[in-house]
């Protein structure tokens, strides 16, 4: 059994593909799967070589882990040269073989290029049974077992069965050698097999119909195995999306209902128009498999770390970071940018390798943060899932973020038009924080939110009939923030909220402070663990003065999703002092006793002219109380929460 190549062609587009067609030695096999190498161009990931098969003519299908034969063409293939990326295409689906899969069938190459001047009975059986052949070489000496060692099999074997036998070969390669499966209309590739050895540990199904299913092996790392929709089509069906890609790809109507219109172009009597339908139009006009980890309202976080040929997907599931059954190839991360690019209206290329936007999924917003070279190793993306549901401070005291007492201060302040900081470090719930406090505005007041990446409520705000604008602040053709604090101050907005308080926006923050000054509300968030901290990266790192940052009333500091402080600010020998409000000890957050010393000058200064400390104090009393009401009653929706609540 063997293969001689027997034609080389020149590719396009910069590619320079290697096509080896097999010969039938005697009745050994009949595989007529086409391999080819090719370097990518504009996927993002340079000096990559991909073996692409494609298996549309061969009875094995293209699925190494069945088909002896296909695995022989493969290995054969990989005698001449290596590759990042080895899939298989057959009939509008994809199969991709990575981690110790990839590592195994790359070994397993190397090994027959070299052995085969030895010995080529051993080099014959290493292309149908590597774990075999492994185990062989283990057990002899001389030139097989130091040349299995050098080319990487007997570590790839060990890694991937275990101690195989010879009698074993061929059903362990049938139980271990796994492929990342999908369609080729979509941008990831998902394992259907669960990991070797791991057990079951819990069950799901999100929104989107697809089911999740989370592994617990040796390792401390979960494993979160996700199964799509997509994964139920037959055969035939998965050909019919192929070929509505295609015809979709050349309509030039375009507009929503284009994948509709594709699939019943092409589908034939038995296939599922609707979910075929569905499924085109989440992989073309959506984020694919992407979508499926959005809906789950158990996952914070997804990531994709360069290079994404080299690494799953990740998740954060109920604050534990898992490794999933999720890969995106070099196109489909390559398609994905793009999606991005349109999605969010912003440069992402080498010229501007980082990109921050909000992106609308089907299931709600998600933040992205995406990165790409010279920035980084290629492509890379990170997600943040947005809460569908709008938080109220309600609706924090319910979660045990801050306390009733807390909520009444922060609702009464933020009414009456206090300057305020919301801090913490990273992902310590600063903007859901601010969100909350812009739904006790009163609700006749107009406001403007001024960020760079949309993440705080205004279409939420404006559902509900409050006056909310939000001004984009950026690199591009957005405004810059001290224009953008200019424009809202001509807009007349009774109260102004700054977003990600990290460069050119604390001079705008603090500008629009000295006008807060006539009774505005101005609200930001910023990065720092204390209020020391947080004055030290306004004047030092921002080149605020520090008789400007005297200007902040208030500070509230985040971490972990809980209020830590709430502190106020006041003048101190041409800078500031901070004085708690409310402090988390071992009983929670509490208060200080300040307010009820009747020492708070933040309290006076919210108070009417006609009105005494003592009625303020009512006041947030009151409001304190209304939230306890509406968090026992379970009223933390802004729409039932809001109204009546003064």
């Amino acid at each position: 059994m063997n293969l001689d190549l027997v034609e080389q062609v020149a590719g396009n587009g910069g590619e320079t593909p290697l096509r080896l067609l097999p010969w039938i030695d005697g009745d050994t096999r009949e595989c007529r799967c086409e391999p080819t190498f090719r370097e990518p161009v504009g996927t993002g990931v340079e000096d990559r070589a991909v073996l692409d098969v494609d298996t549309d003519g061969c009875p094995g299908r293209g699925d190494l882990a069945a088909s002896p034969d296909c695995l022989a063409t493969v290995i054969t293939a990989l005698t001449d040269r290596d590759a990042d990326v080895i899939r298989t295409r057959h009939r509008g689906r994809e199969r991709a073989y990575a981690d110790r899969a990839a590592d195994l069938l790359i070994a397993a190459g190397r090994f027959r290029e070299r052995i085969g001047f030895h010995e080529e009975r051993l080099a014959d059986r290493v292309v149908r049974d590597p774990l075999g052949a492994a185990a062989e070489a283990a057990g002899r000496a001389g030139p097989a077992k130091r040349i299995a060692t050098e080319t990487g099999l007997l570590a790839a074997a060990e890694e991937l069965a275990g101690d195989a036998d010879g009698g074993a070969g061929e059903r362990d390669m049938r139980e271990r050698l796994r492929a990342h499966v999908g369609p080729t209309a979509a941008t990831a590739r998902v394992a259907a097999a669960p990991p070797p050895g791991a057990a079951l540990v819990d069950r799901w199904t999100v929104p989107t119909g697809a089911t999740v299913r989370l592994y617990e092996g040796d390792d401390s790392l979960r494993t979160y195995h996700l199964t799509t929709p997509s994964a139920d089509l037959d055969a035939d069906s998965v050909a019919t999306l192929a070929a509505a890609r295609d015809r979709l790809l050349d309509d030039p109507r375009g507009g929503d209902r284009a994948p509709g219109r594709a699939v019943r172009e092409v589908a034939t009597d038995g296939d599922p128009v609707a979910d075929l339908t569905e499924i085109l139009r989440r992989h073309t006009h959506g984020y694919g498999a992407f979508e499926h980890v959005f809906a789950d309202d158990r996952v914070s976080d997804a990531t994709v770390t360069a290079p994404v040929a080299e690494n799953p997907l990740r998740v954060v599931l109920d604050g534990e970071r898992c490794r999933t059954n999720v890969r995106l190839p070099p196109e489909g991360a390559a398609t994905l940018a793009s999606r991005l690019r349109r999605a969010s209206g912003r440069a992402f290329s080498r010229a501007t390798p980082t990109l921050d936007a909000t992106i609308e999924s089907e299931t709600g917003r998600v933040r992205v943060a995406a990165a790409t070279a010279p920035a980084s190793d290629g492509l890379s993306f990170t997600f943040r899932r947005g809460d569908p549901e709008a938080w109220t401070l309600a609706r924090l005291v319910s979660v045990d973020t801050l306390t009733p007492a807390a909520a009444g201060l922060l609702s009464v302040a933020v009414e009456r038009g206090v300057t305020g900081l919301v801090a913490g470090g990273r992902a310590a719930g600063k903007t859901t924080a601010l969100g909350a406090l812009l739904w006790e505005l009163p609700p006749e007041t107009r406001t403007i939110v001024i960020e760079d990446t949309p993440e705080l409520p205004v279409d939420a705000l404006a559902d509900v009939g409050r006056d909310a604008q939000r001004l984009r602040v950026g690199d591009g053709a957005e405004l810059a923030p001290a224009d953008a604090v200019r424009t809202a101050l001509r807009m007349g907005g009774g109260a102004i909220s700054v977003g990600e308080v990290r460069g050119e926006e604390a001079r705008a923050l603090y500008e629009a402070m000295r006008v807060g000054a006539a009774g505005e509300t101005v609200l930001g968030t910023i990065h720092g663990e204390d209020p020391a901290a947080v004055e030290e990266r306004v004047v030092t790192d921002l080149g605020v003065a520090r008789s400007s940052f005297a200007a902040t009333d208030l500070i509230a500091v985040l971490d972990d999703h809980r209020v830590e402080s709430i502190v106020e600010v006041g003048d101190h020998d041409d800078g500031a002092s901070f004085d708690p409000l409310f402090e988390r000890t071992e009983r929670g957050l509490v208060a200080t006793g300040r307010i009820d010393r009747g020492e708070s000058r933040l309290i006076e200064d919210l108070a009417d002219s006609d009105e005494s400390y003592a009625a303020v104090r009512e006041a947030v009393d009151r409001r304190s109380g209304r939230i306890r009401d509406a968090v026992r009653a379970g009223r933390i929706a802004p729409a039932r929460y809001d109204g009546g609540d003064r």
